[in-house]
């Protein structure tokens, strides 16, 4: 059984309910806050391993929470909860650095099991495959979870790595959004392929000057060209 900690952010009483009854059956430790602001308080006194976080929060909303970690460089997991089924409040959370995203009402059982997926993720759990992989001047270390241009360490996220990864295992091969999203994410996100859009357009600044390339094709999805 798991012992790791999870911070729950959110307003409404039923939902941490509702929620903190399911993390703990999967023996989740579970800790609460109903605002950004006790959030980032509680954050500092005792690190979580993820936090769950509400969009539409008092005080200090989730999407400026989010913003203030990673302009700290705080690697700690997130997913984020949103009220609205809009492009936009998803894509902006995971712009500003959040790993994943759900939409209210959800499955609890979902909830859970997302929780898990990004903590292997944030685990950085061994490859199968921990062969190097060199795309031009790009070299992608699994065993190592590194990305590097070069002599130049490039700083990926996990999720990002996963995508990269994948993408450099079948580089030149075209891989639709839904192949990405099964490869990289290993869990069934059927109707969210905005979020491996997302996961590109952070890639593709990175490697902007390495002569590595994610391309898209129309209508189909993406190939890594080098």
């Amino acid at each position: 059984m798991t012992s790791e900690l999870i911070l729950l952010v959110d307003d409404e009483p039923s939902i941490v309910s509702l929620c903190r009854m399911y993390l703990e059956r999967e023996g989740f430790r579970v800790q609460s806050a109903g605002d950004g602001v006790t959030a980032l308080e509680m954050l500092k006194k005792s690190p979580p391993d993820l936090m769950i976080l509400d969009v539409m929060l008092p005080e200090l909303d989730g999407f400026e929470v989010c913003k203030q970690l990673r302009a700290q460089n705080d690697p700690l997991p997130i997913l984020m909860l949103t009220a609205r089924d809009e492009d936009y409040d998803k894509i902006l959370g995971l712009e500003l650095g959040a790993d994943d995203y759900m939409t209210k009402p959800f499955n609890p059982r979902e909830l859970v099991a997302r929780v898990k997926a990004i903590l292997r993720r944030a685990r950085h759990q061994p490859h199968e495959d921990q062969n190097v992989i060199r795309i031009g001047n790009i070299v992608v270390d699994p065993a190592r979870y590194e990305v590097r241009n070069g002599d130049r360490l490039i700083p990926v996220r996990a999720q990002e790595f996963e995508v990269l990864c994948v993408l450099a295992r079948n580089a030149g091969r075209v891989l639709s959004r839904e192949q990405l999203l099964e490869k990289a994410w290993g869990f069934d996100f059927y109707g969210q392929t905005r979020t491996v859009d997302v996961h590109i357009a952070q890639l593709r600044r990175k490697l902007a000057d390495s002569g590595v390339t994610i391309e898209t094709v129309t209508g189909v999805g993406y190939k890594l060209v080098g």
